[in-house]
């Protein structure tokens, strides 16, 4: 193969999308696993929407995922000498031309297809024009847009992903490529970019392979081959609908929010649409690297699971060294706990959260008293007997050494027994007490990292204010 070169080029009219990302993986992993070379171009040709703000924030996102690139980023915004240049060109040899048709009579045009039930086709009229003719009418002020001379042939696309695909002449007209006050629409912009970074291969969404003729006509005008091409599969929500909003986080920049690691979320997105082989799952990017190739992407659409993409996290969570958890915890105040106390607390909530954002609430409740309670479990537990029952068992657990979660147990099944109370009328209150909720690791191991007097003293605390304002049964 020759050397590779790929790009991916967002438009910074919004954050990163998942399925941008995913883009982006691919054409990293497959520029990594080639020794090729990763391009960043920022597609910014639209002034109105594009933002320089987004462009950080795509930049940032893709340096998080750990997507670096090789060159750029490139800015179309800065290329426009190069656009016109290519425009004047294919004037020159023929292959592009001048349209002086106005406005009103485009629409014209396609009011007379739909009334005869047809789909609108630019009509070519201003094909015929002498090449003296197009000069003179535009050195009179005559304003114009630039359109490629589409050949009459059938085009053919043998896509990597999609197979081989036909495009009769009927379905293309002279599309164009720069409007009449100078702007260089897409199609343009883009393909005169990939012919001069020499891009080999494009990995792209589904959504672009109806531009693919378009494309493969101007990449002839400018004398280039055509680059690969490799249209990757939608990806869809659980409802079989176009992932968006309604299905939850859909942004790079929510995804680390919520608290996901990006080799997580880049595992994850791997494997929508790829796949390694045996069935495997979790890769390091190493892995990934050696194993990627384009013809192991099925063109069928992938569906994101959220659920599976939680779990792929949590056994991420699982593997961090402890040093670098406690960095990505982002939680300085953890630092005042005894190195002890941080330890264990990890070892006892990590195997039970799957995101960062879990796992730094869930140690929260070594650091200071809950200041609220789970509103549910305050109605089923905050009653005069609940209080009794705290106290109770308190006493019990007071007198317990060595303060072990094993001993602890022992004697709260004990007084259970002797008065006749099943274990959770004593353990949900005490839950209740000391987190501020019905849920929690195994109370007595939590206990037990929490400390006997930090223990007793939520639990009675907890008992004084439900005697002070019991709930009603």
């Amino acid at each position: 193969m020759d050397s590779v070169r790929v790009r991916f080029a967002p438009s910074p009219t919004g954050s990163l999308h998942v399925g941008g990302a995913r883009t982006a993986l691919y054409n990293w992993l497959f520029a990594r696993r080639h020794s090729g070379t990763f391009i960043l171009r920022i597609e910014d040709t639209d002034v109105e929407r594009s933002r320089k703000e987004l462009t950080s924030q795509i930049l940032e996102a893709m340096t998080w995922l750990g997507l670096s690139w090789d060159e750029g980023p490139y800015f179309q915004s800065e290329r426009y000498a190069h656009y016109q240049e290519a425009a004047n060109r294919l004037i020159d040899e023929g292959k592009a031309y001048r349209a002086f048709e106005t406005p009103e009579e485009l629409e014209a045009e396609k009011k007379r297809a739909e009334a005869e039930g047809k789909a609108f086709r630019y009509s070519g009229a201003c094909r015929a024009l002498s090449r003296e003719e197009s000069d003179r009418r535009a050195a009179a002020g005559e304003k114009f847009v630039i359109r490629l001379l589409m050949p009459e042939e059938t085009i053919v696309v043998n896509d990597v992903v999609q197979g081989r695909a036909e495009f009769s002449p009927d379905v293309l007209d002279d599309f164009v490529l720069v409007r009449s006050d100078g702007h260089p629409l897409y199609h343009f912009s883009v393909c005169v970019d990939d012919a001069a970074m020499g891009i080999t291969h494009v990995i792209r969404g589904v959504d672009h392979l109806p531009n693919t003729p378009k494309h493969v006509a101007l990449f002839r005008a400018l004398g280039v081959k055509p680059p690969v091409f490799a249209h990757l599969g939608m990806i869809l929500g659980t409802d079989g609908k176009k992932l968006s909003k309604r299905h939850g986080a859909a942004g790079v920049e929510e995804f680390r929010e919520m608290g996901f690691l990006p080799q997580a979320l880049v595992n994850f997105l791997a494997l929508l649409g790829w796949s390694p082989g045996e069935d495997r799952e979790r890769m390091t990017t190493e892995e990934m690297i050696s194993l990627f190739s384009l013809e192991r992407i099925g063109p069928s659409p992938s569906r994101f699971d959220h659920e599976k993409l939680a779990w792929m996290n949590g056994q991420s969570l699982q593997e961090t060294p402890e040093p670098e958890l406690l960095a990505l915890l982002k939680a300085p105040e953890l630092s005042a706990l005894p190195e002890e106390t941080l330890h264990a607390a990890i070892g006892l909530h990590r195997p039970r959260t799957k995101t960062l954002v879990e796992l730094r609430k869930a140690l929260s409740i070594y650091l200071e008293d809950p200041a609220e309670f789970d509103p549910a479990g305050m109605k089923k537990f905050a009653r005069r007997e609940d209080a009794a029952h705290l106290r109770t068992l308190a006493a019990r657990l007071s007198s317990i050494e060595p303060f072990t979660h094993t001993g602890m147990e022992e004697a709260a099944r004990a007084l259970a027994e002797e008065t006749g109370l099943k274990l959770g009328a004593l353990a949900q209150p005490a839950r209740l007490a000391l987190t501020g909720s019905l849920a929690s690791p195994p109370l007595f191991e939590m206990i037990e990292v929490l400390g006997k007097e930090t223990a007793l003293r939520r639990m009675l605390s907890f008992a004084g204010r439900i005697e002070a304002n019991p709930h009603p049964h």
